[in-house]
């Protein structure tokens, strides 16, 4: 994945897919060139690392970072059940690790490879790493993360 001179203002920009683009075409965000297709196959290389001997429900997640970066994460489930940790902690985990930096555009699939919506926790957690912006690849296409969770609380509540 590679970061793009110009930022595209148009579809692939604003997270309005196409057909095309929502099954592994391109497009930018931010000025980085995101290749869905390579950002689900990473996601598919860390669900192959997860554990998830409770549940038989491995989920893993790849994020493209504003620098080209990539980043990714698998769950990791705990007999306490409670104490498990989703696919998307790991990811932020390892961009925090890696020297942090912006999420830009996010995917997440599950045991049969396909794409699933992170839960509610995960999207506040990525609401704090990538914004309003973020680019999720949902079931029901891509989409800025705003429209997946409306009404965000964020850092800048808490600093009224």
């Amino acid at each position: 994945m590679s970061v793009n001179e110009t930022a595209d203002t148009g579809p692939a920009a604003t997270g309005r897919r196409t057909g095309e683009e929502t099954a592994g075409g391109g497009g930018t965000a931010g000025g980085a060139h995101i290749d869905w297709n390579a950002l689900r196959d990473r996601a598919r290389d860390a669900m192959a690392r997860a554990y998830a001997p409770y549940s038989g429900f491995p989920v893993g997640a790849a994020a493209l970072v504003a620098d080209g970066r990539t980043v990714t994460g698998c769950n990791v489930e705990n007999a306490s059940y409670g104490v498990g940790l989703c696919a998307e902690c790991g990811l932020v985990s390892e961009l925090i690790a890696t020297g942090g930096g912006r999420l830009v555009a996010f995917t997440c699939v599950g045991g049969d490879g396909t794409v699933v919506a992170p839960c509610g926790r995960c999207r506040q957690l990525l609401w704090e790493h990538g914004g309003a912006e973020l680019l999720v690849e949902a079931p029901s296409g891509i989409r800025p993360l705003a429209d997946l969770l409306a009404d965000a609380f964020g850092p800048q509540q808490l600093a009224r």
